[in-house]
């Protein structure tokens, strides 16, 4: 069997940061899948399933509620090692395009408030009570120093 790309990645060389993990071509269409990674691989420790999964319905509700960028958000979700998020976006995209707005969206996680974490209900969630709100804000907040600091070892993968 061939390897998937995201498994070509030395992982002992990357750090946090936000990457270009693929572009495919779906039709005439672009889809640009971001490796958004808010742990250092087998260093650091990994996010709490549960915190990535208030990051998760946070983040995904206001990407998809943004007006700047909600019509080229296809998806946002946890990567099954804990280490990070997959961001698909519509269009041939860099890194450099979403770092404001993962700013953004990681600033709301840390900053979030008393406001209901969204779809954390039984009817929208198959596991709504699995939320840890308190690790979420702490992953926000480490992750927003790399944001606000990437160089190009951040922002490229590896090689």
């Amino acid at each position: 069997m061939d390897r998937i790309p995201s498994f070509t990645i030395d992982h002992t060389k990357l750090q946090k940061g936000l990457y270009v993990s693929r572009r495919d071509l779906v039709g005439t269409h672009t889809l640009t899948t971001f490796d958004v990674r808010v742990c250092r691989p087998n260093i650091d420790t990994p996010m709490l399933p549960a915190a990535a999964h208030t990051i998760e319905h946070i983040i995904a509700t206001l990407l998809r509620n943004d007006p700047e960028v909600s019509s080229e958000i296809i998806y946002w979700g946890p990567m099954g090692c804990m280490t990070g998020f997959y961001l698909i976006v519509k269009g041939h995209k860099e890194p450099t395009d979403y770092l404001h707005k993962l700013i953004e969206v990681f600033d709301r996680v840390h900053t979030w408030g008393d406001a209901p974490i969204p779809g954390a209900s039984a009817v929208e969630c198959g596991n709504y009570l699995f939320q840890d709100l308190a690790a979420a804000k702490d992953i926000a907040a480490n992750y927003l120093t790399t944001l606000h600091t990437c160089t190009d070892q951040n922002l490229q993968y590896p090689t």
